[in-house]
């Protein structure tokens, strides 16, 4: 004899063997998520949605589902999605947004609602500093911070003196620009050109001509997706003939489609997942980031990972890591769940994830070290490791 839930409920209830109804029925962890499938940022949040399927159905012992909504890469969508997914599908967890403005706008309702949040977006802004807000926030990418580092590193070792810089005019770019003219200004780097464009945008030359006219040795693009391959071709068009950096918002092969013969010799810092198979075999993330690259070529083809699909992937990291912890203390649709579960994100430790190894703290939500990130040259419209 077969019982449904509501009956098994009962009768569990009433021998006071069991659960209530309600408790019967949050069993299910549910996970909310927007992502940016389309508009400008479609080439990041695809792979982040094509993502979600290949992760695990049952945390902790419990059955996940995945309630996944598009944001069109549009800030007031996603807060639309965030605010449904919380009060009407009543999720346990938010992740998302794909890009830092739509992330930015859902921390407030994160906190406002004490639903623990996971961005796949890049910008330090999102989860720094960890105040009465962004105690909700998490996320997997590595900050801007983390990459500046990287690039002006290079930048140093290339004998760069001087350089110019294009970003997006949002809080991606933004953060862009703060974290690299406050780093490169630090090791004696002089910055000669600050300029900015939209996303949408379909001409930079403006922007461009005045870059190069101050004479930079390198440029530096802070843009991510395929919009940001429009200063790289205009720079291209104008004969400029020095180095071009990219950032880790343009690591995927969207770009590199749309940026075609104009991005030869491009640098940029990536996510170790980018050049799994070029790693050497003692690199910390190789195992990791290849699980990650088999399971997605596997549903998608060879060739087809994207660091940004490794950014959903890595949420998955988190929260297999995360909820076995907090159903210690709590059942899933439950506000004491998404507390326990928040606490528990911030204590996730040795996490491998495709991108680095987590080690959450108070005040870290990211967590991230430097060996979540490598140099990569884009050599005959493939990502080449810069040993």
């Amino acid at each position: 004899m077969k019982f449904t839930t509501q009956l098994l409920a009962a009768v569990l209830a009433a021998t006071g063997l069991g659960l209530t109804h309600a408790q019967a029925q949050a069993q299910t962890i549910k996970v909310g998520v927007t992502v940016s499938a389309t508009g400008p940022a479609a080439s990041l949040g695809i792979p982040e949605r094509n993502t979600f399927p290949l992760l695990p159905k049952t945390m902790g012992g419990r059955p996940v589902e995945f309630i996944i909504l598009d944001d069109a890469s549009d800030t007031t969508t996603a807060v639309k999605n965030t605010r449904k997914l919380i009060t009407e599908d009543r999720v346990d967890v938010i992740v998302g947004s794909t890009i830092t403005p739509n992330s930015l706008a859902m921390v407030d309702i994160a906190a406002e609602t004490e639903t623990p949040m996971i961005s796949m977006a890049a910008s330090s802004r999102i989860v720094e500093p960890v105040d009465a807000k962004r105690r909700w926030v998490f996320k997997t990418p590595q900050n801007d911070q983390q990459m500046a580092v990287v690039i002006v590193s290079h930048m140093i070792g290339a004998g760069v003196k001087s350089v110019g810089f294009i970003g997006f005019a949002d809080a991606y770019g933004e953060g862009w620009w703060n974290e690299f003219n406050k780093i490169a200004s630090a090791r004696g780097l002089k910055v000669v050109a600050s300029e900015r464009y939209q996303r949408t945008d379909t001409s930079v030359t403006g922007q461009v001509l005045k870059i190069i006219s101050a004479r930079p040795d390198a440029i530096l693009i802070a843009g991510s997706g395929t919009p940001a391959a429009l200063p790289q071709k205009t720079l291209k068009e104008r004969n400029f003939g020095g180095q071009i950096y990219q950032t880790h918002g343009v690591a995927n092969n969207d770009f590199l489609r749309v940026c075609g013969k104009d991005c030869e010799g491009t640098l940029l810092p990536a996510g170790p997942v980018l050049v799994a198979d070029q790693l050497p075999a003692d690199h910390p993330v190789k195992k990791s980031a290849t699980a990650y690259v088999t399971a997605y070529e596997a549903a998608h083809g060879k060739g087809s990972t994207s660091t940004f699909g490794a950014h959903a992937w890595d949420v998955g990291v988190l929260l297999q890591a995360a909820i076995p912890v907090a159903l210690k203390k709590a059942q899933p649709g439950t506000k004491e769940f998404r507390a326990a579960l928040r606490d528990a994100l911030e204590g996730v430790k040795n996490a491998a994830g495709a991108h680095g190894i987590f080690n959450m703290t108070a005040s870290d939500h990211l967590g991230l070290d430097q060996r979540a990130a490598v140099m990569v040259r884009i050599t005959n419209g493939t990502w080449r490791l810069v040993k």
